[in-house]
């Protein structure tokens, strides 16, 4: 009796601890905050229609850089895994991992591509059509998706400028190291990496909206290289620290590089593995770019404003 009570009281409580997960889930759903929906992005997005074939906005570009979702901004795809299948709509064989989930369609036969952060529907994959190696097809809507280019275009006869993304702590920070480095023709801070639109600094700082205090750097590449930068960035912060930046504490200030296309996550893991090799504990995190989010005018070029040095942030050289 002892035995099947044991039992019992086991029971009750998995089916509470899912019944507590599923009410978190619930109110997750509810407090994430999405942009605002045209009338046929909704159609598509939230009730599981499909775009025209040939008709959609990324169907034949070839332009670096990341694609996220429209309805919550999270990184989905890389331009690297895009092809062309010829079927009408963009074509990818690989996703981000973990960014999309495949569940099975309403029509029983075909397998539902979603988001994996707030369950946008995307489009359908398909296996075993042999257009590339990895024998997979994403085959999603263009309106489902927006492309974050890693190359900033400019008019004809200036020069093509990159950007990039890093946060190291306070911002101001590391805006004040970058904003001086050789090659670099701008910088802004904000906020990149979390489910909140347009953040405001005092919401970050409540440490729930998920961002990190981001430096935008806009670069010549013909100047300087994205290796340099990411040099720069190094030695200019504690890339061993955990759980903040010197007194910043909070996962707003945590070390992390935000990359934009496979070349710049190439060259920042093997920096990592330069300074792993030098006996360092890395800390920083590699995430995929998504949309920056430019913080308050009077958070920009702080310190060249009031005229004083950062407090959290050294320069050392170590490379």
């Amino acid at each position: 009796m002892k035995v099947y009570r044991l039992i019992l009281c086991t029971l009750l409580l998995a089916w509470a601890g899912m019944q507590q997960v599923d009410s978190q889930n619930k109110l997750k759903e509810e407090n994430m905050q999405y942009n605002p929906l045209t009338p046929e992005e909704e159609r598509v997005i939230v009730h599981k229609g499909t775009e025209r074939p040939f008709t959609g906005e990324y169907v034949n570009t070839k332009d670096s850089g990341t694609y996220v979702c429209k309805r919550c901004d999270a990184p989905l795809y890389r331009s690297d895994d895009k092809f062309d299948s010829h079927c009408g709509w963009p074509s990818f064989d690989d996703e981000i991992p973990g960014a999309v989930k495949r569940v099975p369609d309403a029509d029983g036969m075909r397998t539902e591509i979603i988001c994996a952060n707030c369950g946008a529907h995307l489009g359908h994959v398909f296996t075993g059509e042999g257009f590339t190696p990895k024998n997979t097809r994403h085959c999603v809507n263009s309106v489902s998706m927006k492309l974050i280019p890693a190359v900033q275009k400019q008019p004809a006869g200036k020069p093509e400028l990159k950007k990039a993304y890093f946060a190291s702590g306070c911002f101001w920070g590391t805006e004040y190291y970058f904003m001086r480095a050789k090659g670099v023709v701008s910088t802004a801070v904000g906020f990149m990496g979390g489910h909140v639109e347009h953040p405001t600094y005092r919401q970050v700082c409540q440490k729930n909206t998920g961002h990190l205090e981001t430096t935008e750097v806009v670069y010549d590449p013909k100047e300087t290289s994205y290796e340099n930068l990411v040099k720069l960035f190094f030695e200019t912060h504690d890339f061993t620290q955990t759980n903040g930046q010197g007194p910043d504490i909070g996962p707003q200030y945590l070390s992390c590089i935000f990359y934009s296309s496979p070349e710049e996550k190439q060259i920042a893991e093997k920096y990592i593995r330069i300074l792993t090799g030098k006996g360092y504990k890395v800390a920083t995190q590699l995430r995929p770019a998504s949309t920056f989010w430019k913080a308050e005018d009077y958070h920009q070029q702080y310190y060249e404003h009031k005229g004083t040095t950062p407090y959290c942030h050294v320069y050392r050289k170590i490379f």
